[in-house]
């Protein structure tokens, strides 16, 4: 008894597509000056939002700010305390806070 062969499967019918490249935001690579409050800790010059999040994290690590229990949590010192307006903040909503000290 001879047992039948199966078709194979239609060429293409679920290939994956190939991976496209990601492009960066322009928006987020434009360079923004931050205020006077802002530059008292990443520095006066004009820099992208991905930059000043990424100082402001260096600056959190050098001065041991992030609550040892909860490390979602940043407790400000005083130069922070000016940006954030409160003395502790969740690491998701700094983002939006650094945006009020931005142009």
């Amino acid at each position: 008894m001879a047992t039948a062969k199966k078709a194979p499967a239609a060429a293409g019918a679920k290939t994956a597509a190939p991976a496209k490249k990601r492009t960066p935001n322009a928006a987020f690579m434009k360079a923004l000056t931050p205020s006077p409050a802002l530059a008292a800790v990443v520095g006066a010059a004009p820099l992208p939002r991905t930059e000043i999040i990424s100082k402001l994290w260096v600056y959190i690590k050098a001065h041991k700010l992030q609550d040892e229990k909860n490390k979602r949590m940043i407790n400000a010192d005083a130069k922070l305390k000016e940006v954030f307006g409160k003395p502790q903040v969740s690491m998701f909503e700094m983002a939006g806070l650094i945006g009020k000290h931005v142009k």
